[in-house]
């Protein structure tokens, strides 16, 4: 029996030997509760100081949300509190702007009080139909224009179904009915316009989403030519999971390596990664996202897995990084409000050329989702402008993520290599800020 002690500890020793170890990092990560109350707080205060003056400078001053349960519209769903994670039966809210009285009115066209924001105004033991109960609602405060979320180009501001509109449309008499139409850019207002409350939130998430790329990328996480690229995605999905977190999108880590041609573009944007065994060597990528109380990251940064003989990354590959940061600074000293997306971009690309870089931009905004409502500074495969989104004009109060490569060429690789960058910013009162500043260096693995 003591010999089957002795060998059983030494297979324990062997296996702690080779299995990664993650860093201890700390993480100031709330409760399930304490978040709920911090939801719960963020909404108040975006329905009290944001949604007045967006109705106002849409000029609609009756906005109507209707969603079933499961099939949540997005922005409705954004305005549900943190104890209802759907919608129930057929939720209607009603926001009513008296701009003579300064006043907004919440209301709930519903069984239930969604939050504490938002109060039922249906008793349906008075009124069973659901529909005549909203029409009254709605004639008593006669709006001048009913704003309802429906959108060509912008998808979520599309969150209407057929099925809730044809009903609207069928129950409203001709006068109410007359006065729909589309909410597109009050939606979009509502979701891309962030708070001081939400951007110190944001702060916090993105030094999460920071720290956790910092594990992954690190010596106690990576043993070259055992470690894949695969071990890193589950490290980081596990890590996520593991702090009461979610993931917005499947992590990625990709490798660059002498030796190695540089994939196309549409085969680098297009193409499922390839598993890859980490060497010594190695220019490493990830491309990585986390979701917390209602806001998303979206981060890409790079790290180089240190060969023998080195003690730091090679002085080619701290240029070539420089180069992505330089495209960064072009791109975010270009943003301006009120120009659009593609002005931005086509400033930006004319400007990183001049300077004989080769860039290209494709940076969305961030925050309620990762793929956000607001304007788009150019599409991966579309670096000629975007239609309609993009042409969508910069706003204050906004975030972004900032993402970009540039191409370059490596003599001592003898290729080309590519430098992909992406790190959340905000967009203040005509300034720009990184949310929780942005990599300037590779990260050096060190494996020894």
């Amino acid at each position: 029996m003591k010999f089957k002690f002795v060998v059983l500890f030494f297979l324990i020793a062997i296996i702690s030997c080779n299995t990664p170890k993650a860093e201890k990092n700390t993480y100031s990560i709330l409760s399930e509760q304490d978040r709920a109350i911090k939801k719960d707080e963020l909404l108040e205060d975006r329905l009290t100081h944001v949604l007045p003056a967006l109705m106002d400078k849409a000029n609609i001053d009756m906005w109507l949300l209707i969603s079933r349960e499961y099939n949540e519209d997005p922005i409705l769903k954004t305005m549900l509190p943190a104890t209802w994670l759907n919608a129930r039966r057929r939720t209607i809210i009603v926001f009513y702007r008296d701009t003579a009285k300064n006043t907004l009115e919440r209301l709930a066209v519903a069984r239930y009080d969604i939050g504490k924001s938002i109060k039922s105004a249906w008793d349906k033991e008075k009124e069973p139909n659901q529909w005549k109960a909203l029409t009254e609602i709605i004639k008593k405060r006669n709006p001048k224009k009913i704003g309802i979320n429906t959108s060509t180009h912008f998808a979520l501001a599309d969150g209407l179904v057929k099925t809730d509109y044809d009903e609207l449309v069928e129950n409203l008499p001709e006068e109410l009915s007359s006065k729909l139409v589309s909410a597109e850019k009050l939606g979009i207002s509502w979701i891309e316009t962030r708070t001081e409350k939400e951007l110190a939130l944001f702060r916090e998430l993105v030094k999460i989403t920071h720290n956790i790329i910092d594990e992954t990328f690190s010596e106690n996480t990576i043993i070259p030519g055992k470690t894949s690229t695969e071990d890193l995605v589950w490290f980081m999905r596990q890590k996520v999971t593991d702090l009461g977190l979610a993931t917005w999108f499947h992590p990625t880590i990709d490798v660059q390596r002498n030796k190695e041609a540089l994939k196309s573009h549409i085969e680098s944007f297009s193409k499922t990664k390839d598993k890859k065994i980490i060497q010594k060597g190695d220019l490493l990528h990830c491309d990585f996202g986390i979701t917390y109380i209602g806001l998303n990251t979206d981060c890409q940064q790079h790290a180089y897995v240190l060969q023998d003989d080195e003690t730091e990354v090679p002085q080619f590959l701290k240029d070539a990084f420089q180069k992505g940061n330089r495209v960064q600074d072009i791109l975010t000293s270009t943003m301006k409000s009120g120009k659009t997306g593609n002005e931005i971009l086509l400033t930006s690309l004319a400007k990183g050329k001049e300077e004989g870089l080769r860039p290209s931009i494709y940076t969305h905004p961030l925050g309620k989702y990762g793929h956000s409502a607001g304007t788009t500074i150019g599409m991966w495969d579309s670096q000629n402008g975007v239609p309609f989104n993009g042409d969508y004009p910069l706003q204050k109060n906004t975030a972004y993520a900032i993402e970009l490569n540039t191409t370059v060429f490596i003599k001592e690789w003898n290729k080309d290599i590519r430098i992909m960058l992406e790190e959340a910013g905000f967009f203040g009162d005509d300034t720009f800020e990184y949310v929780n500043k942005r990599q300037t260096a590779i990260k050096p693995i060190h494996t020894n």
